[in-house]
């Protein structure tokens, strides 16, 4: 069931338009990605949502209320940790998060708890007294995400959770927001980063100058690149001009490209289940195959193959 739909909604700025007509809908107890370069309208679209700014146009359903109509009702569903984290400079990330949980209606015993828990598993638990003036960009980062794993709210927005964050605090983080989600909460992910929106998400929504491109689970997208995945076999000695015309007479191979005598590169879809009939085919010939390797697009590739570009290409632009 859906939790969040949106319909037309639209932000414009004078005469730019952030977010032009979106409509996608969020079913309840998914990862769902929100993927985009800087400047996509990703932030907009959620601060939409949480009724920081009102639509120009266009409305959309949070849970049962609409965010133009019952923004009150919209905003108590809702918990979002922002791109930049919020943070008073004279205060210590035990005081940040305390008084969060606390405006979130946290009893003293459950805030207590919840804030050690998440200071402890963010690596803050020995810096939880030092000024946050004092932090790197990424400790900062890890005090905001920390306020929405300390609230557990119906739906969770995390606007680039693992900016500024080294690898292991990565994985920390990821491993945290799929428990959050295990534990009933909705998890809008916002993020350029394509590679944490693949591994994260359930479905991913691709956004460029505003616009929805595409919608779907990240294996269908990669799947809707024609010839998108590759196999390249290293054989023991040269391919018959016969042998790989009856590799490109294979359902979903696209291509077949001699880079020598005995070396091939086979563009096709759905790899993992051609494979197969592949290695049949050179079994029957008796050609001994040295080496296979197999890759499938990534979600960097989908995002060229809908706009031309790579994301560091559109962020420029």
């Amino acid at each position: 069931m859906a939790i969040i739909r949106t319909f037309d909604l639209t932000k414009k700025f004078g005469e730019f338009t952030a977010v032009d007509h979106l409509n996608l809908s969020i079913e309840e107890g998914e990862i769902f990605g929100l993927l985009g370069p800087n400047g996509a309208g990703k932030t907009t679209t959620l601060l939409m949502l949480t009724t920081v700014i009102k639509p120009t146009e266009g409305t959309a359903y949070v849970g049962e209320y609409d965010i133009t109509k019952e923004p009150d009702k919209a905003r108590r569903l809702v918990g979002m940790a922002f791109q930049e984290p919020k943070l008073m400079w004279v205060m210590t990330p035990w005081d940040v998060l305390n008084w969060h949980a606390k405006v979130c209606g946290l009893s003293s015993s459950e805030r207590k708890q919840r804030v050690k828990w998440a200071l402890t598993e963010l690596g803050l638990w020995e810096d939880r007294h030092k000024s946050v003036h004092t932090f790197s960009g990424g400790m900062r980062k890890r005090v905001e995400v920390a306020k929405i794993l300390i609230q557990r709210p119906k739906i969770a927005i995390v606007d680039e959770p693992t900016t500024q964050i080294d690898i292991v605090g990565k994985h920390r983080i990821w491993n945290m927001i799929r428990a959050l989600r295990d534990e009933g909460s909705t998890i809008i992910l916002a993020t350029n980063e394509l590679y944490e929106a693949d591994i994260l998400s359930d479905r991913v929504a691709i956004m460029h100058r505003g616009k929805l491109l595409v919608c779907d689970s990240p294996k269908k997208l990669k799947d809707s690149i024609v010839g998108g995945d590759l196999i390249e076999l290293v054989l023991e000695k040269e391919a018959a001009e016969n042998t790989v015309e009856e590799l490109k007479k294979i359902e979903k191979v696209v291509d077949v490209l001699a880079i020598k005598p005995n070396h091939l590169r086979i563009y096709l879809n759905h790899a993992e289940e051609v494979l197969p009939q592949i290695t049949e085919l050179f079994m029957k010939a008796r050609l001994p195959i040295r080496s296979i390797r197999m890759s499938e697009p990534s979600l960097d590739d989908v995002f060229a193959h809908y706009t031309g570009l790579t994301i560091e290409e559109a962020e420029k632009q």
